[in-house]
């Protein structure tokens, strides 16, 4: 991790595409951090501490002992905290506003569709006990269309909003699973090059390799396990 004088910024996380979205960020921005390990499938996502400072129950969040006014502050909402860290560095998220507005409306794109229909697609395709033939369809179908927005886009340019920015840190951890979500790659050559310059970068594979020991370790058949993950109503 990136070496500093500064207070590390508290990093509350899970190798998963979100989580990956905050390593990444604070790697490329050179930000010492500490990460504290939210296992989701044990429920650490709802320990009191943690509701604390993340009350939606999801990782990632943070907190930044050298708030805007010196003292502490917690973010959470991965798309709010990679903003924020813009913010704070001035790296990756433009001042100018035209250029602001064409990163916002990308990294927005993927909060609101590029993260939640691909994750309705490893879903029903992966984890769901039953088969749903509509659903795996209607998801997967959702997700291809997607990638061809994407795909359109990439078509003049090297990454979305112009020069790398928040918007690529977003897409790229979901965007790398395209064999899970039932696509072709190939389908969609500007994705696979975007992905390849993306992928390419130092801080990139530095923030995808923290604690990525931990991908896969949760049992996802154990009922304790799915119940954790896919029975919560409100508390």
């Amino acid at each position: 991790m990136a070496a500093s004088t500064q207070q590390p910024i508290d990093l509350y996380y899970w190798p998963t595409p979100n989580g990956w979205k905050i390593s990444i960020m604070l790697e490329e921005c050179g930000l010492p951090y500490a990460v504290h390990l939210v296992n989701i499938g044990k429920g650490d996502q709802f320990t009191p501490e943690f509701l604390a400072i993340s009350p939606n129950n999801k990782m990632p969040a943070i907190v930044d002992p050298n708030g805007p006014d010196g003292k502490p502050i917690s973010v959470f909402e991965s798309g709010a905290i990679l903003q924020y860290l813009g913010r704070k560095t001035g790296k990756f998220y433009p001042q100018d506003e035209r250029q602001r507005v064409e990163v916002e409306q990308w990294l927005f794109w993927q909060m609101g569709g590029f993260g939640p229909m691909l994750g309705q697609t490893h879903h029903f395709r992966i984890y769901a006990p039953e088969k749903v033939p509509y659903a795996i369809e209607r998801y997967t179908n959702e997700t291809n269309r997607l990638y061809g927005v994407l795909n359109k886009r990439l078509a003049d340019r090297d990454f979305v909003a112009g020069e790398y920015s928040i918007a690529d840190m977003a897409i790229v951890g979901w965007a790398k699973l395209w064999e899970r979500q039932g696509q072709n790659i190939e389908d969609f050559p500007n994705v696979k090059a975007w992905l390849e310059r993306v992928l390419a970068r130092p801080a990139v594979q530095r923030g995808l390799e923290v604690n990525a020991e931990s991908r896969g370790s949760t049992d996802m058949q154990d009922p304790a396990v799915r119940a954790m993950l896919f029975g919560q109503k409100a508390r």
